[in-house]
C-alpha cells in the first residue's frame, strides 16, 4: 500500500472560503503563467460534504469532494476552469520556489512551497505560512468514505489533481501543519479533500 493510500484514510480558521454558485467567476490569483481559484472551492454538488456536515465549516473551508465531484465542480463554473493535473500542480511549485525532493519515507515532495501558499492564520501547532502568493491555502481536512468520518481539520490540507494513478485512485497535493513542504501522493477516488481549479488556457 502507498504512502498515499495509508495518509488517505488519517484528514479552526478565521478565513472564508469563497462561494461560488454555478456559472459564476470565482475570485483568483495569478500565479506564474497560471490562474488559480484564489480559495477552497465552495461548490455544492453531489459528492460533496461541508467537514463534519457543518455548513460554518464549507464557509471556512470549503467544500470536500470526491474526484469525480471534483470535477465537476470546476467545470460547472462557466466552462473557464479545471480541476488541476499533476503538470498543473507541478508548475505552481516550481513558480513559487519550491525546490523537488525524493526520499524513501515521503515520496516526491516540493520543499518550502507549503510555507509560502499556506494562509498566514488557521494551521494549527504554529503551522501558519507567509502567503507570498496570494493562495491562502487552508487545512480543510477530509472525508473517509468507509465510514463517512471527518478528521485533521486545522492541521492537513489535501487537493485533488485530474491526473489518475490508476482507475481507482487519482493523485492529489498534501500541507501539513507540521512541514513546510507539499508533497504528492495517490488515494482512492471516493475519499473527500479539498479543491482548487486552474483557469483553462486560451486559445
Amino acid at each position: 500500500m502507498s504512502i498515499g493510500k495509508t495518509l488517505g484514510r488519517v484528514g479552526i480558521v478565521l478565513s472564508v472560503a469563497v462561494t461560488v454558485a454555478i456559472g459564476q467567476t470565482p475570485a483568483s490569483v495569478k500565479i506564474g503563467n497560471q490562474t488559480w481559484t484564489k480559495q477552497n472551492l465552495n461548490v455544492k454538488t453531489q459528492g460533496s460534504w461541508c467537514y463534519e456536515d457543518k455548513e460554518s465549516n464549507c464557509a471556512k473551508y470549503g467544500r470536500l469532494y470526491t474526484w469525480e465531484a471534483a470535477n465537476k465542480a470546476c467545470q460547472s463554473m462557466g466552462g473557464k476552469w479545471r480541476l488541476p493535473t499533476r503538470d498543473d500542480w507541478d508548475n505552481l511549485m516550481k513558480a513559487v520556489g519550491g525546490v523537488m525532493e525524493v526520499d524513501e519515507y515521503r515520496g516526491a515532495y516540493y520543499e518550502n512551497a507549503g510555507k509560502k501558499l499556506k494562509a498566514k492564520s488557521g494551521w494549527e501547532g504554529n503551522g501558519n505560512g507567509t502567503d507570498e502568493f496570494g493562495f491562502s491555502a487552508l487545512p480543510g481536512g477530509h472525508r473517509d468514505y468507509s465510514d463517512g468520518s471527518f478528521g485533521n481539520a486545522g492541521y492537513s490540507g489535501f487537493w485533488w489533481s485530474a491526473t489518475e494513478s490508476d482507475a481507482g485512485f487519482a493523485y492529489f497535493r498534501g500541507m501539513y501543519y507540521s512541514y513546510d513542504g507539499v508533497y504528492e501522493y495517490d488515494v482512492g477516488k471516493r475519499y473527500g479533500y479539498s479543491v482548487r481549479c486552474v483557469g483553462v488556457a486560451k486559445d
